[in-house]
């Protein structure tokens, strides 16, 4: 490892950033932590839209991808094909 930072000044000691990092997550607020494993954090009011846009578009994927699937199936049921098994299978 090159003890010389990005712009030649040196670094510090591994251990003494680690210490330095460890005082510095301890006096920085964190958001609200769950109170059980699984819960999850209140999301703040204005990512709403945004995650309400993600939801649909993630939806919409969902559904669109299963529909044509099985379009495709009774396509190749219509004229007889009997689809090859997938390798990922």
């Amino acid at each position: 490892m090159n003890d010389d930072g990005a712009e030649g000044r040196p670094v510090l000691p591994e251990p003494v950033r680690d210490h330095l990092g460890q005082q510095l997550r301890g006096t920085i607020p964190v958001a609200d932590k769950p109170r059980f494993l699984g819960d999850e954090p209140e999301i703040p009011g204005e990512f709403e839209p945004q995650l309400r846009r993600l939801e649909t578009r993630l939806k919409t994927h969902e559904e669109g991808t299963e529909a044509v699937g099985e379009a495709l199936e009774r396509i190749l049921d219509a004229f007889g094909v009997k689809p090859e098994p997938s390798k990922d299978a």
